[in-house]
């Protein structure tokens, strides 16, 4: 059973001005018998990539009720903000990477190394790295088992860009797990709709219609 912190449906606008002030928040979330400490940092900075969103609590809780096991897989996350999804899956005994943009990183280090089990990670611990969907998504390797984002869907002149990032790292028969908040005004369900079948077999897995948050599963089509 999943606990959720008091900011749960906690929503922001993206604006590049969002915090004016600098200041953080301390969350204690529960998936799947693991306790994670998560640090949000507000600021101008990091804007979006700051709060735990509710579609990565999504991911967590699919995660829990669907009994995946996420022991030794070699796993991405994309746009992984404060790391909770990729930090769950490391103490589940995956092999994580969690990217963002570089001004992302510190908050993502400090959160991996505020979730290490007294025991020390089961398989590796978590490497934090930057990445800039489009740009240089081909200095990563493309032998993943998992890809996973959690509301990374929501500015229309990315999608071409997380597209092509997709499809470098699932080369080697990745599967993707997006969860999403189905943004009408910024176009995410186009994204679903229409970019990601461009290049991928898409099938939804989840819909929550109470919080409008969608859950899809992608793998790579054939050459074409």
């Amino acid at each position: 059973m999943a606990e959720y912190g008091e900011e749960d449906g906690f929503m922001l606008p993206v604006d590049d001005g969002l915090f004016a002030d600098t200041f953080s928040d301390d969350s204690v979330y529960k998936f799947i018998g693991q306790e994670l400490k998560i640090s949000q940092v507000f600021s101008a900075n990091l804007g979006v990539a700051a709060p735990v969103w509710d579609a990565a609590l999504h991911l967590c809780r699919y995660f829990e009720e669907n009994s995946l096991n996420l022991k030794g897989k070699r796993i991405i996350e994309l746009g992984a903000g404060t790391g909770i999804v990729g930090i769950l899956a490391a103490r589940l005994g995956a092999d994580v990477t969690l990217t963002d943009l570089p001004l992302a990183v510190p908050q993502l280090q400090s959160n991996v190394s505020a979730n290490m089990p007294s025991s020390g990670w089961p398989s590796v611990a978590p490497s934090v790295l930057p990445l800039s969907w489009g740009q240089d998504q081909h200095v990563f390797p493309m032998d993943w088992d998992l890809v996973l984002g959690a509301d990374i869907v929501y500015l229309s002149e990315t999608y071409p860009l997380l597209l092509d990032t997709l499809v470098h790292l699932c080369k080697d028969r990745a599967v993707v797990y997006l969860s999403s908040k189905m943004r009408e005004e910024h176009g995410t369900p186009g994204f679903y709709g229409d970019t990601l079948p461009q290049r991928f077999h898409v099938k939804l897995e989840h819909r929550d219609p109470t919080q409008n948050i969608n859950i899809y599963s992608a793998t790579l089509r054939g050459k074409q």
